[in-house]
């Protein structure tokens, strides 16, 4: 969410079939990648006259947006109440209070203290209990001989793998992900789609409520988990507070959900619509983790995010203005020939594979070794027990969330 007054760079005509708009077009969602190329190719650094934003579609330029620009673009309480716009002061207390947005030093300061709960070792503990979880959610389904991918393994295994994380009860996983697809929303498509505020503002409301109650139960009875190790981390004295905390358990369960469900559903799909590889990842499942890697690349769940100019810069040949809106289209740098040598092309086996996925140096996302390690049992798994998979007849259907790329559906048979 970005509502800095943005004014047209009087850079000449833009071509309007340029604009990231038309992504609301069902055929440009399926497939954005023409969309894409014709971005990089013709206009790379182009101003979107109906975004009021600079679109990058560059590998370089998007590592460098990503690297130096400004996370820090939602706009505070104080600023929304000056515009006028009351109603979205309590998404802007929550945003201003995550990491995803804040610059240094204070993106430093609370990435330090979650590091202190996330760590390596506890997600690797992790390992088995996934595997029971997904063998657990696969067992229902073996004698159905069909499943749909998103609603049977895609939703419910980072759920509740989130769920138990943080110390919430896992049955609780379905409010937990209706609530991160409407957070996901506010991310994402919020600008596009105003008429959804009211539901998106509501499901906050809860959603607060719901974690503040739980850091009063961890402050009350702490454990060994995500809430109760956020709520004792501590760096040189200092601590998080409690808003603090609620905010970033709730960034940490949208992003675990997000992320992990389009690697899996976006994933299986890649790999069904390209046989050969699939049959390939069969035969020899030690190249999962390089399988992974260039799925990621191939369809990444996060598509772009926003950033600020910090001065007037050069790039590609236009002036970006201090504190314009820039958008680093991720999806469109992993597909960058200059970077990757035939882009369009799923290989498996690709090598030096450093895609743009997980976005880059400070902001490079907190959960990537969770999502990877989901990703990875998921897809060994399926492959494992599912040695006939198909995709069912008929078109798949893509959320209508800009920034976060995922099915809404994707029925297999096996």
């Amino acid at each position: 969410m970005s509502l800095h007054a943005q004014t047209s760079p009087m850079t000449g005509h833009s071509d309007p079939t340029l604009s990231l708009y038309h992504l609301l077009d069902q055929e440009v969602l399926a497939n954005p990648y023409p969309l894409y190329h014709r971005l990089r190719s013709e206009d790379p650094v182009h101003w979107d006259p109906y975004l009021h934003t600079w679109i990058v579609t560059r590998y370089a330029d998007v590592v460098t947006v990503l690297q130096h620009f400004s996370a820090s673009r939602t706009p505070t309480p104080e600023q929304l109440t000056a515009l006028d716009l009351p109603t979205l002061v309590p998404l802007a207390e929550v945003l201003v209070r995550q990491m995803l947005f804040l610059d240094p030093p204070a993106h430093g300061r609370i990435r330090a203290l979650a590091s202190k709960a996330f760590t390596p070792s506890r997600v690797e503990t992790l390992r088995s209990h996934i595997q029971d979880i997904t063998n657990s959610l696969l067992d229902t389904l073996q004698a159905n001989n069909h499943m749909d991918v998103i609603a049977d393994l895609a939703y419910p295994l980072p759920a509740i793998v989130t769920a138990e994380m943080l110390g919430l009860p896992t049955s609780d996983w379905k409010q937990l992900t209706a609530w991160s697809a409407d957070f996901a929303e506010a991310l994402g498509n919020f600008q596009h789609n105003p008429d959804h505020a009211p539901r998106v503002l509501h499901s906050l409301e809860e959603m607060c409520a719901y974690f503040h109650a739980a850091v009063q139960e961890h402050r009350e009875h702490p454990r060994d988990d995500l809430i109760s190790a956020l709520l004792t981390a501590e760096v040189d004295g200092d601590c998080l507070s409690e808003e603090e905390v609620v905010a970033n358990s709730i960034m940490l369960m949208t992003g675990g959900q997000e992320t992990t469900t389009n690697l899996i559903g976006n994933g299986l799909l890649t790999l069904l619509r390209h046989p050969a590889q699939l049959e390939k990842l069969r035969a020899a499942p030690f190249l999962i983790p390089s399988a992974i890697e260039e799925l990621l690349r191939y369809e990444s769940p996060i598509q772009y995010t926003s950033r600020l100019a910090p001065n007037d810069i050069q790039m590609g040949g236009r002036t970006i203005r201090k504190r314009q809106a820039v958008i680093a289209v991720m999806g469109a740098a992993n597909r960058d020939p200059e970077r990757f040598p035939d882009p369009d092309r799923l290989d498996i086996c690709r090598q030096d594979n450093r895609h743009l996925a997980f976005a880059w140096a400070a902001h490079f996302c907190f959960g990537a070794p969770l999502a990877r390690l989901e990703g990875h049992i998921a897809f060994e798994t399926v492959l494992r027990r599912m040695p006939r998979l198909g995709l069912e007849p008929g078109p798949v259907s893509w959320r209508e969330n800009l920034a976060f790329r995922g099915l809404t559906t994707l029925p297999v048979t096996f």
